[in-house]
Parts: structure tokens; sequence; C-alpha cells
């Protein structure tokens, strides 16, 4: 029932996209392919887009320049599609993406293979799924549209089921991306859903170490090894409001809201240092403090939005005893900041937001804007704790093996707790929190 509902919160565009002309985008879409020629494209091979980025800005337009020559030897527009002859350089945008919705078509031949990179990222995988096509022993058996850069045995890296169509026909991709997270319908069958895009650019790192996708980058259409076409790309960027619906109706089963909308029940501590601001939980400004859940929590999953005001500055209290400071007596303290902020610009790499405060680290530049909901979620599984920020793995620590921390470990007494309260670490500015759930793992 929880996974139907998230499904057909996001199918209700899909029924809009299918009608009108051809490369005509329906209400809400851009056109990435106008249909007649491949302006607003350039070309690249399969290289980190990190890196490209990074290039001064004359050097940059050159790269874009000289590419393409390769792409108009191997790239043509013919009756309103795109064709590549199976060689040369990959089609990507030049305009860069964040969270998107992308609807395009493609056909292509026996023993190709191609795909969709997702800012940059390999890849949405397309190729020949017939045992002629040579390529059963590494999963085209399974069909088009897995995650296939993804580690074996992740979710997402082979499709749900086969979906292709024969040969000859046209194939209809519908992909939404919100941060890492990536559901994906080919010809209108669910085949990935809410999947983790592997960042295939340093994938050699394990989860906790690894550097998480780009927050946006191009769109690419990759191709070796056969003629494919495409046609009908259209491309819809989502805001932060849909980003944080899509990831909360993702797997909502076993969830209990935790705070009412309304009042302070089954919450303790110094209670009346908050607030109830328009269905949010609100600390009060010039007050803190460490309110927490009565009831107590071993192994859990946490779910909540933020708004962070600018300077903003809160924690959140994972396995506290009811007293002390959170950092030290309780398992952690999850940093919650702007981290942003001008005063906060020499903090020492533990002390930003999303991090084990003291202990781990978290990944920096996943939040939005001051003022703006972000989407989080917290794992807390034994020694461990996984953090999730807006859709992007920011965190992924065992505190039983810290490495460097802040302070002398024997400081951070708390961090073995196996079961607590959870709760909020108010420091004096109103950061404010809402939907709130927690679904035990015990």
């Amino acid at each position: 029932m929880k996974t139907i509902r998230f499904l057909s919160f996001f199918l209700l565009a899909a029924f809009t996209v299918s009608a009108g002309e051809l490369n005509q985008p329906p209400k809400g879409f851009k056109a990435l392919f106008n249909g007649k020629d491949l302006k607003g494209w350039w070309g690249l091979k399969t290289e980190d887009p990190a890196k490209w980025m990074a290039l001064e800005e004359d050097a940059l337009a050159k790269k874009k320049a000289a590419s393409l020559e390769d792409i108009h030897k191997h790239w043509s527009v013919e009756k309103g599609e795109l064709v590549n002859d199976g060689h040369g350089l990959y089609l990507s945008t030049e305009k860069n993406y964040g969270d998107f919705e992308l609807h395009i078509d493609y056909k292509t031949v026996a023993k190709a293979d191609s795909g969709i990179y997702l800012r940059g990222i390999p890849q949405v995988q397309i190729w020949d799924y017939t045992e002629e096509g040579g390529k059963w022993k590494i999963g085209a058996d399974k069909g088009s549209g897995g995650l296939w850069n993804n580690p074996k045995g992740d979710s997402g890296k082979d499709p749900k089921v086969l979906a292709d169509k024969p040969f000859g026909q046209w194939n209809s991709f519908r992909i939404i991306m919100v941060g890492e997270r990536v559901t994906i319908w080919l010809n209108d069958k669910l085949i990935v859903e809410h999947a983790r895009l592997n960042n295939f650019w340093d994938r050699k790192n394990p989860l906790g170490k690894q550097k998480p996708v780009i927050r946006r980058g191009p769109i690419e259409l990759q191709t070796h090894g056969g003629e494919i076409r495409w046609r009908n790309v259209f491309i819809r960027e989502i805001e932060a409001k849909e980003a944080n619906e899509y990831l909360a109706q993702a797997n909502t089963e076993g969830f209990k809201q935790i705070f009412n909308g309304s009042d302070m029940s089954g919450w303790a501590g110094p209670v009346d240092n908050y607030q109830v601001v328009e269905g949010a939980l609100a600390c009060k400004k010039g007050k803190g403090g460490t309110i927490y859940t009565k009831e107590e929590y071993e192994d859990f999953t946490v779910r909540m939005e933020v708004k962070i005001p600018k300077g903003g500055n809160n924690g959140l209290a994972i396995r506290y005893p009811g007293g002390g400071d959170t950092a030290y007596v309780g398992m952690c303290e999850l940093q919650v900041l702007d981290n942003t902020a001008p005063g906060y610009a020499k903090l020492k790499p533990q002390q930003y937001h999303g991090s084990a405060y003291g202990m781990f680290a978290a990944h920096r530049g996943y939040l939005r804007e001051p003022g703006q909901w972000n989407y989080q979620e917290v794992t807390v599984k034994g020694s461990t704790i996984h953090v999730e920020l807006n859709g992007v793995t920011i965190l992924n620590a065992d505190l039983s093996k810290v490495e460097t921390p802040m302070a002398p470990i024997a400081k951070f007494k708390g961090r073995t707790r196996t079961k607590g309260h959870f709760g909020f670490a108010g420091h004096g500015a109103a950061v404010q929190f809402r939907n709130v759930s927690i679904k035990r793992l015990d």
C-alpha cells in the first residue's frame, strides 16, 4: 500500500507527457532537443564532470568548441530524430541539472550498447537484451534501464523486469532523480525504484569515504557499437518542496510520527524553550537545551524536514540518556548547522552539518539555502550511523572506529551506548523541524 501511494504521486505527470507532437514538450517540461539541430549540446567522453567543471572559463570554452568537430561527424538530425552512428563523443547538455524528471525516447539496433549519464554519472543502461547480443553474462538478459555501474547486488543495478521493446520499435524512459536517488520507468513499467546512484568517479572508496554524486551536472547520451536514435527529450527541474515529497513518499512502512504538529506531547526536557510554529517544532531564538522523546530507541531510522535560518545551529540527539551534553554522553550529536555562515568558516570538519560532532565529518555542499526546508534521514544500527540529506549520503560512519576525534576519544564516553532517547539539541537559533517520524529496527 505504501509503495503504491509513492508511485501514484509521481505517475500523475506521465499521462500528460505522452500527448503532443514530436519534440514538443508538455506543460512544465522543456525540450532538450529542438528537433532541428544540435543547439544546446556539446561533446564529452566518459570523464569526471568535476574535472572539466573546474577548468578556467577560457579553457572550458576551447574544450567545448573542439568537441563539436567530432560531434558533427557522428551526430545528425533526420526527420525530427537525433541520430548517432555508433561512434564518437557522447552528446552532453550545455546546461547542468540538479533534481529533475527526464523523458526520452530511443530506438536502437542489434548488438548496440548505449546509456544515459545522469549529472555526468554513468549510467542508465541501454543494450541488446537478446542472447544473440552476446552480453547475457554481464546482465543484458535482464534488459535495459538498470544503473549498470552500481556495485553488484546494489539496488537498481538490474531492472526489476524486462521492459525492452523489439528492435525497430521506439522505447520510452521516464527518469526521476532527486539527490542520488533514482526511479526509472521503461515503457511504463517500473524497473528501478528509489535506488542510490553510485558515484562512478569515486567507487573504489567505501560508502563512508566515497564522495557523493555532484549536486548539478549534465545529461549525456552515450553510444558505442551501433546506431541509436533519440526523440522527445524533455526535462522538468524539480524544486525543493517536490523533492522533499518524493523522498518522504518512499518506503514509509513502519514509520510513526513522534511530533504531532500541535503541541509537545510525548516530549521531555526543557520543552518551554521550544514552540510550535505553523505545524513545525521550533527552537525559540536565544533559547536552547536538549528536548527528547519520552520513549527510548535502540536501532532506528528517523526522518524529518529541517529549516535552518542564517547562522542557525542545532543538533540531533542520538541515544540520549536524558541529561547532559548529548555530544559526549549520548551516542553522538549530529550537527544541524548553516554551513555557509561566515562565523562558522573556520570550524573543524567534524563540526559541520550532518557530522557526528567531534568524531566524523559529513560531506558538505548538499544543504539548501538558509530558510529552505531540507529533507534528512538518519539510520542508526549498532555502532553505525548513516545520514542522508536531500537524497544524498553525507555520512556513513562506525562510531566504534573513530580515527581522528577533535578531543581525546575518552571524552566521547556515550558513543558506545546501545539505547536512548531521540531529541533536538538547541543552541539559541530558531531552527525548525517538521514531519518527524521514526521507525524501530530492533
